[in-house]
Order: C-alpha cells, then sequence, then structure tokens
C-alpha cells in the first residue's frame, strides 16, 4: 500500500526525492495505476502525435561522448540543397514540424545553422522548426565569439521556433564525467535551457537513463527539470530515453558485465515515476516507440505517458545504437495503437495544440 502522505503529495504535485524512493519499492502496478490516475486527472484520456521529421545534417563530430554509436560512421554533411529536399518530403508528407540536429562539427559557426533555419523559413514559412540541442547551441556560440544568450537570440531573429531539450543525458554532472566529459555541464545544460526559455524559445526535456546512473540519479535530473520548470515554464513535454547499449563504448563495457538494456518494467518506472514528480509542473509525458518498440511504448500509455510522439520519417541515432523498431511509422499505425488502449488519438503541433 502507498502511505496516505505520499499519495496526498503525489496528487498536489510536491513529491520528494525521499518519496519517489519509496514508491520504487511498491508493486510496479500499483505505481503504475497511481500514475495512470494522475494522468488521467491531468490531462484526460487523450494520446497525442505530430507529424513530424527528422533530419540529422551531419554525423561528424568533434565530441568524445561514450553512448553515442551515430558519430562519424558515414562521415557525411549534407548540402543546403539535400537539407532542403529532405524539408520538401516532409512538407509533402502533412508535417507540421521539422527537428533539425547533428554533430558538432569543427569550427561550425553561427552561420551554418542560420542557413539551415533559412532553407526552411525560405520556402516553408509554416513548418515549425524544432532544432539544435543546448550542446549545438553552445558550441555555435564559441565558434562565433558569441555569448549563448547572443547566440539564441540570433538563432530565433532566423526562425527557430523550438529547441530540442537533447544533451541533458542524466543531470548529474558525477555521471557527466563518465558518459560524456567533454560536453557540456549540468549548470550550462540549465543556463541554456533558462536563458531560451527567458527569451521566448520553449524547450523539451529529456532524460537518457540507463547506463551508469542510479534511481536516485534519475530522480535528481527529473527534480531538476521541475526547479527549471518552476521558475520558467518553458519546458512543453518531458520524454524518456532509454539507453541503447549496443556500438558504443559505454554499452559494451556494460555488456560485457553482463548488463543488458533496461528491462520492460524498469523503463515503465520511469515514466511513473517521472508523472508523479512532474504532476501540476509538465503536463506531456512522451513515450519513445523507437527506443521502446512500439509493444511496450503501448503500455507506458497505461504508465504515466500521454504523447505518443511523432513518425519522424526518418530516426538515424537510435538505430545506430541498436534500436530495431524502424525510422518511420504511420499515423495510421499510430492511431491504431493509441485506439487500442481505448485511448483517443489526436494529432497536435509541437506546442500540444490540436490540429
Amino acid at each position: 500500500m502507498i502511505p496516505e502522505d505520499i499519495l496526498e503529495r503525489a496528487y498536489q504535485g510536491t513529491t520528494t526525492k525521499e518519496d519517489a524512493l519509496t514508491l520504487l519499492k511498491i508493486k510496479p502496478f500499483e505505481l503504475f495505476a497511481l500514475a495512470d490516475q494522475i494522468r488521467a486527472e491531468n490531462v484526460g484520456d487523450n494520446v497525442t502525435y505530430i507529424i513530424n521529421r527528422n533530419i540529422n545534417f551531419t554525423d561528424i563530430c568533434i565530441g568524445t561522448c561514450g553512448f553515442c554509436a551515430f558519430k562519424d560512421k558515414k562521415g557525411y554533411l549534407l548540402s543546403i540543397d539535400q537539407i532542403k529536399e529532405k524539408i520538401k518530403e516532409a512538407h509533402v508528407s502533412g508535417a507540421t514540424e521539422v527537428c533539425i540536429q547533428g554533430g558538432l562539427l569543427p569550427n561550425a559557426d553561427i552561420d551554418l545553422y542560420i542557413d539551415i533555419l533559412r532553407a526552411v523559413k525560405s520556402e516553408y514559412p509554416h513548418l515549425h522548426t524544432h532544432c539544435f540541442s543546448p550542446m549545438e547551441i553552445n558550441h555555435a556560440a564559441r565558434a562565433s565569439g558569441l555569448s549563448v544568450e547572443e547566440t539564441l537570440k540570433k538563432l530565433k531573429d532566423n526562425g527557430l521556433n523550438t529547441m530540442p531539450g537533447t544533451a541533458a543525458e542524466i543531470l548529474v554532472d558525477k555521471v557527466r564525467k563518465i558518459i560524456c566529459p567533454d560536453k557540456l555541464t549540468r549548470q550550462e545544460w540549465i543556463d541554456t535551457v533558462t536563458l531560451a526559455h527567458n527569451i521566448g524559445i520553449q524547450t523539451t526535456a529529456t532524460m537518457m537513463y540507463g547506463h551508469v546512473d542510479t534511481w536516485e540519479d534519475r530522480i535528481d535530473h527529473i527534480l531538476t527539470i521541475r526547479e527549471i520548470q518552476k521558475e520558467t515554464g518553458g519546458f512543453s513535454e518531458f520524454v524518456p530515453l532509454s539507453f541503447m547499449p549496443y556500438n558504443n563504448p559505454i554499452g559494451e563495457k556494460m555488456l560485457e558485465e553482463g548488463r543488458f538494456m533496461n528491462t520492460g518494467i524498469d523503463d515503465l518506472k520511469v515514466y511513473a515515476i517521472a508523472r508523479i514528480l512532474l504532476n501540476t509542473h509538465i503536463n506531456n509525458i512522451q513515450t519513445s516507440w523507437v527506443k521502446l518498440g512500439k509493444k511496450l511504448a503501448q503500455m507506458a500509455l497505461s504508465c504515466g505517458a500521454n504523447d505518443m510522439g511523432g513518425t519522424l520519417m526518418e530516426e538515424s541515432i537510435s538505430r545506430s545504437a541498436g534500436a530495431s523498431s524502424g525510422e518511420v511509422i504511420s499515423v495510421e499505425e499510430l492511431e491504431w495503437i493509441i485506439r487500442a488502449t481505448e485511448r483517443t488519438p489526436v494529432q497536435r503541433d509541437t506546442l500540444y495544440r490540436s490540429i
């Protein structure tokens, strides 16, 4: 049984770290039921999705992240004309959003990122640009001799609508020193997204878990996201991302030690704990059919999640690390998966407005 005081704080949106650790000790399906009930009361029975396209414009990267299986596999850099062709395909498919990210090109300054934004907006000004991680923003700022704030403002002026809250991994520095020692620090990530929110650029928030992190690290990460949201209100969603251990150094070490991918129960616990900790703060919890597979992503809709993410059209990063659920999913299949849970599918835009 869940203690009454913990239940009370869960519904009030004041769940503590100690509460979360206690909830992890109860039977999983009691935890899932609580998260599902909070989800129902908070956002109702609609399950949202977006028609979008991923464009990873380069796999060339000076980064040293130990979890990456994408970097330098082909050594490609899309030309602006190639990017425009992919944007055209997204438009023809009915996409409302293009999500554009890439590796950290040596000496890539802000002009590259501005050129990419203009490639979208010059011909398809209605397409929402969801582009460039906080790491890319910091990289462009350094290469251009600009502050992060100046960089964000210039990108916004040239068509940046929102930012993906990737590069967060786990917002605990002792973990980051192991998995991505040369990446921006916990505080730099916080400062970058806070600046973005304060100048009117909303972001998502992500968490990549299941490598060298502990449950305490995951809870600390989610509580960090909650504190930022209380200050800025700038997160549109929270997206847990289950670590894929194939074709990367961190994963290879795990597999050698007999530690395999996250179990399905652990994945679902992450969604449930996230829903409970973020209750009243962030409404939307997105499940990743790419990371979890379609069937487990469907189960996550009964464990706190209320969004199925996007159609994607092209997904390279997870696939290179061992994801096997494909690069694209049709609207028809997404809606079929959602209806099977006795929930209502609703197409949305990037900011969760119904279409």
